[in-house]
């Protein structure tokens, strides 16, 4: 198992505990995981995860209407939705960084 795939676990797990736990710096938690979890993201894999993390950021209210578990489920996409965005923001920063500062990726 690959470091990115344990961090990413330990992140998803992140996400479903702090929705049931009241912690002050459960965004702060989620966001340096998500950052961590960008920082490991191979280079193919980046896109998927904006793209996720857009998505999400969108969609992650919609569970709020299931009767029962809307709320509960709602709380958990929410903050897989931090994890992705600040992995996301990982993922650019380092594509950036890639491509200005090391001159990969580019055709010239």
């Amino acid at each position: 198992m690959s470091i990115a795939r344990i961090i990413w676990s330990i992140s998803l797990l992140a996400a479903i505990i702090l929705s049931f736990v009241d912690m002050a710096q459960a965004g702060m938690v989620l966001a340096v995981f998500g950052l961590v979890a960008g920082y490991f993201a191979d280079h193919e894999h980046r896109l998927g995860l904006i793209i996720a993390a857009i998505f999400l950021a969108g969609g992650a209210s919609a569970w709020g209407s299931i009767p029962a578990v809307g709320p509960t489920l709602t709380d958990i996409f929410t903050n897989y939705s931090a994890v992705l965005s600040a992995g996301a923001l990982m993922a650019v920063c380092k594509t950036t960084v890639e491509r200005v500062l090391l001159g990969k990726g580019t055709d010239s």
